[in-house]
């Protein structure tokens, strides 16, 4: 079921600050500019790589999902990691069968496909995004 690791979700506690270090210090030429994705509660830019992208997110809103996570991180730090799948109703299904607490119901998320988070109590500590290919 699971399919291509997409992207690496860096959260940040300033979006425009982690973009320079990737582009002057680690040398990134293809960087996204930043966008903001209300109902998730995030801004976001991508870094594209030949083997993937690292997604920055920072909080937007009071109500973001970020702040919790950068209360504890300030610095900011890794947040999720983002796997393909082919369909995403499928794939909520089959995690949930399989004992999965999955986040929510699909909603679009920062590519603009549906995605889905599972808990990282159920997946050895780490959140996982699983979103459907496009």
């Amino acid at each position: 079921m699971i399919g291509p690791l997409n992207h690496v979700g860096v959260a940040v506690p300033d979006i425009e600050k982690a973009l320079t270090f990737y582009r002057d210090v680690l040398g990134a030429t293809d960087c996204t500019e930043p966008k903001v994705l209300e109902p998730q509660g995030v801004k976001f830019a991508f870094v594209n790589l030949p083997s993937g992208q690292v997604e920055l997110i920072e909080p937007y809103g009071e109500k973001s999902p970020i702040i919790k996570f950068l209360e504890k991180n300030p610095k900011g730090g890794q947040h999720h990691i983002c796997f393909e799948v082919e369909d995403i109703h499928d794939a909520k299904a089959l995690m949930e069968k399989r004992g999965m607490r999955v986040l929510g119901e699909p909603r679009i998320g920062a590519h603009g496909t549906p995605v889905v988070f599972l808990h990282p109590g159920d997946a050895g500590g780490v959140l996982i995004e699983l979103m459907e290919s496009h």
